[in-house]
């Protein structure tokens, strides 16, 4: 007797949102509309490809522009928070990094004048807030949880970054890795996630470290951070690279 294999809608969400906006380009832009920017036709998928990420280009920039480096996310009351908060990531969470945290470091790379590794302990010997807001997915369901941490700015501003650059890349133990400008990096929410609640963040929300970006949709804010980087090449991303706008404001 053959086994039915169970298949996970969450699994294969990513991969269909990619296609229902191939579809919906194909069926809301004429032929001679795609021939004008592409000089292709409609059944090129090269072209389409290609009007898409010139749109998402474009709307990056519109976010950027339109972007607002002194607007706060709102925040809640403790009554508000999720419980529980949800796991969220391309994997189950059973797959989620076991660290250890006492060996664990944080590697800094890029435009930088300070490149030592950052431990934990060490981390912690700088100033640290605390923020309930809410994580917007993308996927069409949000959440509000309280998040401990390192204010983003005052991390940069010790690691002698240079604040001109336009980018932060991140990369995880996971396998993930993102980017976010760098306005959205000096941003007075934007922290490096020590704890969630009043404890240090479980292995399922993101431990040792994520970078907590509530001005942004969820998946601009990775966890199991193991090092970042300040440069002007633009770094992409896991899902930017895979379609998604790279800008992603909330």
């Amino acid at each position: 007797m053959k086994s039915k294999t169970r298949v996970r809608l969450d699994e294969h969400r990513p991969a269909l949102r990619l296609a229902e906006r191939r579809l919906l380009l194909k069926h809301t832009l004429s032929l001679g509309s795609l021939t004008m920017l592409t000089g292709c036709n409609l059944q090129d998928g090269d072209a389409v490809d290609r009007v898409l990420w010139a749109m998402s280009r474009w709307n990056d920039r519109v976010q950027a522009l339109l972007f607002d480096p002194n607007r706060l996310a709102p925040t809640y009351p403790a009554s508000d928070i999720t419980n529980p908060f949800p796991f969220n990531a391309f994997y189950p969470v059973d797959d989620a990094p076991e660290i250890d945290g006492g060996d664990y470091a944080l590697e800094v790379a890029g435009r930088v004048t300070e490149k030592q590794s950052w431990t934990l302990a060490r981390l912690r010997t700088l100033p640290q807030e605390s923020q309930i807001t809410r994580h917007v997915c993308i996927e069409g369901w949000s959440a509000i949880g309280q998040w401990g941490g390192v204010p983003f700015r005052v991390f940069l501003e010790r690691i002698g970054a240079d604040l001109q650059a336009r980018y932060v890349g991140f990369k995880c133990a996971d396998r993930y890795y993102s980017s976010i400008d760098m306005a959205t990096a000096l941003h007075p929410q934007t922290i490096l996630a020590l704890d969630y609640g009043n404890a240090p963040l479980p292995t399922k929300y993101g431990f040792p470290v994520r970078l907590r970006v509530p001005t942004k949709l969820g998946f601009k804010n990775p966890k199991h951070l193991t090092a970042l980087f300040v440069t002007n090449d633009y770094p992409g991303g896991y899902w930017e690279d895979q379609g998604y706008n790279w800008f992603s404001g909330s």
